[in-house]
């Protein structure tokens, strides 16, 4: 029989996200129900590409401009030229304009979850330090409303080569600008497609999307304040792993660095100035201390699972024991837990709470079994990803 006291602790870590929504619920605006409408080998990865990381944001027509792109020609359609040499690819070149009204209900319907989501190779590896598979979780759906109880997740639309696209997200604390923090987690595979690819367009994140959990077709003739309460907040720079970026790809999704999945994007509202934080009204801190699996009575993922038997519609969640998933033996440990979420809850956020009843993101939904729908898997955060997230907050987070 399974332990009572990881199930005690799964009961307080979802109480935890709630009470985590509701601190500061007066700082976003939920009015919307009233309108009509690690054992890590490699000591946690490099990190960001910093030296080349351009000094501001608002580069983006120039940064355009050296590959040849016009960016009111992008803003009118050059976006889908997919040719390799329009596909942005290095860490300095991102460009993300806003292209206001892009992200309808209509293009929202139709966006997908990412291919790179399921590696076959995961679910065979029993190399390096594997424990054995975690019984399946049933994903629970979130409570409603989801700006009540979980306002920090939401969802990422962003456009790739094959159409339109889905992940999730988390909004974390910026150290550097407290309560003002336009930081969002998530996974490299839902912004950069990898060793053979470059960086994804229009992406966008959406705070507690469908924060009442209409249903998908009830979804279809909403208003916008039922999809986006917070509304839409594009990134204007991104940060993810040199390992991501150089490695694992959509064609060879076994390629070996869903050890350092990981992103960090600044984003910046569709419309009006107000910080993200400062919007939604809750954040979470990141714990980069990458607790050992075995130390941690439970862990928590939340997210958008889009690949059936699920639709996108609604948020779930899985709560569990950690356990240990190697993909090759000299490679970072990664953590897995039980769950049944599917594609689509990439990127978003793990929890643990940290003490005191506080609770912190400590990974992110990486991969998942090739063929079913049993367990997830994510990076621990070690020294890399501080990297990566510290280049973020210190270049970037007061702009």
């Amino acid at each position: 029989m399974r332990s009572i006291r990881p199930a005690l602790a799964a009961a307080s870590l979802a109480v935890a996200l709630a009470l985590t929504a509701t601190a500061c619920e007066s700082g976003g605006d939920p009015k919307a129900d009233a309108k009509p409408t690690n054992s890590a080998a490699k000591e946690g990865g490099s990190g960001a590409d910093e030296a080349q990381l351009p000094d501001d944001l608002d580069g983006i027509a120039d940064r355009l401009k050296e590959h040849g792109i016009d960016v009111d020609k992008w803003k009118n359609g050059e976006w889908k030229n997919w040719d390799k040499d329009k596909w942005l690819r290095e860490a300095k070149d991102f460009a993300n304009p806003v292209i206001e009204g892009l992200w309808d209900a209509d293009r929202m319907k139709t966006a997908k979850s990412p291919s790179q989501t399921i590696s076959s190779k995961a679910a065979a590896s029993n190399e390096g330090v594997t424990d054995p598979e975690p019984r399946p979780v049933r994903a629970e759906p979130e409570r409603t409303p989801y700006h009540k109880y979980a306002a920090p997740v939401g969802k990422i639309f962003f456009d790739t080569p094959e159409g339109t696209a889905v992940c999730s997200g988390t909004v974390v604390k910026d150290p550097r600008n407290p309560g003002k923090s336009n930081l969002v987690w998530t996974a490299g595979h839902c912004v950069h497609a990898g060793q053979k690819g470059g960086w994804y367009r229009n992406i966008v994140f959406t705070p507690a999307y469908n924060h009442k959990g209409l249903s998908a077709r009830a979804l279809e003739s909403a208003g916008p304040q039922d999809r986006a309460p917070y509304g839409q907040f594009w990134a204007d720079w991104i940060s993810t792993s040199n390992e991501w970026i150089d490695g694992t790809t959509a064609a060879d999704p076994e390629g070996g660095s869903y050890e350092y999945d990981y992103a960090v994007l600044h984003v910046k509202p569709e419309r009006g100035t107000k910080s993200l934080e400062e919007t939604v009204g809750a954040a979470l801190p990141v714990d980069f201390s990458s607790p050992s699996p075995k130390s941690v009575d439970a862990m928590g993922a939340w997210g958008y699972p889009q690949a059936p038997p699920y639709d996108g519609a609604l948020m779930h969640k899985c709560i569990d024991r950690p356990g240990r998933l190697s993909l090759t033996p000299s490679s970072p440990t990664m953590y897995r837990i039980g769950c049944t979420m599917t594609a689509g809850s990439s990127g978003g956020g793990w929890f643990r709470e940290t003490g005191g009843g506080k609770l912190a993101l400590v990974s992110n939904t990486s991969i998942g079994p090739a063929g079913s729908n049993g367990w997830l898997a994510g990076p621990q955060l070690g020294d890399g990803a501080k990297r990566v997230f510290d280049t973020m907050s210190e270049k970037y987070g007061s702009q």
